[in-house]
C-alpha cells in the first residue's frame, strides 16, 4: 500500500512539473525584440504597435513573477509579434523616406 501512494505522490508530482514549464526563451525573445524595435525608432514610427508591445510585455513579466507561466508564455509571444511589427513599419517608413 504505502509503495503505491509513494508511487502515485511521485507520478502526481512529476505531471505537475511537465505542465507548467517556465517560458524562458519566449520572454527572452520578446524583450529582445522590443528592444530591437526601439532602436528601429518605432516608439517615433509606429507608436501605437509599440505601446502594445510593451503593455504584453509588461503583462508578462508580471504574470511570470507571479508564476502564471501559461498566461505569461502567451502574452510574452503577443509583445513578440507586436515588437516585431512595429519594428517593420519603422523600419519601412525610414527606408521609405531615405527615397
Amino acid at each position: 500500500m504505502t509503495k503505491l501512494l509513494t508511487f502515485s505522490f511521485i507520478l502526481l508530482l512529476g505531471a505537475c512539473s511537465l505542465t507548467a514549464s517556465r517560458p524562458k526563451e519566449e520572454m527572452s525573445l520578446a524583450a529582445a525584440a522590443f528592444v530591437a524595435a526601439r532602436e528601429a525608432n518605432a516608439h517615433i514610427s509606429a507608436p501605437e504597435l509599440y505601446r502594445k508591445a510593451e503593455f504584453y510585455l509588461l503583462k508578462a513579466r508580471e504574470t511570470y513573477r507571479k508564476k502564471y507561466f501559461d498566461k505569461a508564455k502567451d502574452y510574452a509571444l503577443l509583445a513578440k509579434k507586436f515588437a516585431e511589427n512595429a519594428e517593420f513599419v519603422a523600419l519601412k517608413k525610414a527606408t521609405l523616406e531615405d527615397l
